[in-house]
């Protein structure tokens, strides 16, 4: 059977408040822990003033201090801007207050100009992707040989257990590099419009299973897709709140024009023009829409075509009644 996990952005609807959106989140993942979830995921997310998610790894013990049984995780810790030895720490000191229950999911965005040289405005050069990662491996794995440059060096504090480890990605590279780890590999539906990214993903799945190397981190290989879902008791109704996605998508400002996350009424007063009409079009390839028959059936579909283990949803819709009367939905209509 295919398991299900949530994907959040801390999200601050019209009329809300930071404070509020990060209380919806402990909801919602209360909500997803109830209804038998796998995993729920917190995406990284900075300048963006309708996202209250900059900082997942506090989030995520919240959230595990939360919950009982559903594995919390980040989607993901953008590691070229931070020290893997560091992250390993952080990650090691939620694994020691919940055991088996934490996922480091990784990605490698940068965010816009100033975000990416805010976070690294002292540093002369980053590390290569696949470095850092290696890098964490060894860290939370207690395996820092002598033949590594920081040999020596512990990352406290040292438990019996460790996070499952993902790679979001949208590239067979990073699919190889996932299985040569022995990791888990996530392929984003959701970030690029398009239609070529389905073939792409599907290779990538294929790769990924032929050359895993089983790990302490995961002895199997495990594929997730993840897609943005807007899921309603209506067709009619998901349409409206398709419509809110929409212009959140456009990204005006480097998604720094809207302060909150938009309402079906703000969106619907909204004059698109012919040029935002067609990055509209574009960007429904990134995202699954209708009532729970419509959907499930479009999910299961990709799932066949990619073979996936779990699926990860992000229901970015405005209204936190909406996103939990999607979670519900989901749950009852997908597996």
């Amino acid at each position: 059977m295919v398991k299900l996990g949530i994907l959040d952005y801390a999200q601050i609807d019209e009329g809300s408040s930071a404070q509020e959106a990060l209380q919806h989140t402990i909801e919602l993942a209360q909500l997803a822990d109830n209804l038998g979830y796998e995993r729920f995921w917190m995406a990284e997310h900075h300048n963006v003033p309708a996202f209250a998610s900059s900082s997942p790894e506090l989030i995520m013990m919240r959230l595990a201090d939360a919950t009982k049984r559903i594995r919390i995780g980040s989607g993901g810790v953008m590691i070229p801007h931070y020290s893997p030895y560091k992250v390993a720490e952080n990650f090691r000191i939620l694994e020691a207050f919940h055991p088996r229950r934490i996922d480091l999911g990784i990605g490698n965005t940068v965010g816009t100009a100033i975000v990416n040289r805010t976070l690294n405005e002292n540093k002369k050069s980053k590390l290569n992707y696949e470095q850092s990662i290696v890098d964490l491996t060894k860290y939370l794995s207690d395996q820092v040989y002598e033949s590594h440059r920081f040999s020596g060096i512990t990352a406290n504090p040292v438990i019996s257990t460790v996070p499952q480890m993902w790679v979001l990605s949208t590239s067979v590279r990073s699919a190889k590099m996932a299985a040569k780890l022995g990791i888990g590999y996530t392929f984003g539906l959701f970030p690029l419009a398009g239609i070529d990214k389905l073939s792409i993903g599907m290779q990538a799945a294929q790769v990924y299973r032929k050359e895993f190397n089983p790990s302490s981190f995961m002895p199997e290989p495990k594929v997730s897709i993840a897609s943005f879902v807007v899921v309603a008791e209506t067709n009619e109704q998901a349409q409206k709140y398709a419509v809110a996605l929409d212009l959140w998508l456009l990204g005006k400002d480097n998604f720094g024009h809207l302060k909150e996350f938009p309402s079906v009424k703000t969106a619907r007063n909204y004059t698109f023009t012919e040029k935002e009409k067609d990055i509209i079009q574009a960007n429904r390839t990134r995202m699954v829409v209708g009532d729970i028959e419509s959907v499930a059936e479009q999910l299961k579909a990709l799932i066949t075509q990619f073979k996936a283990d779990e699926v990860l949803l992000i229901p970015l819709m405005p209204g936190l009644e909406a996103r939990k009367k999607a979670i519900e939905l989901l749950a009852g209509g997908v597996t």
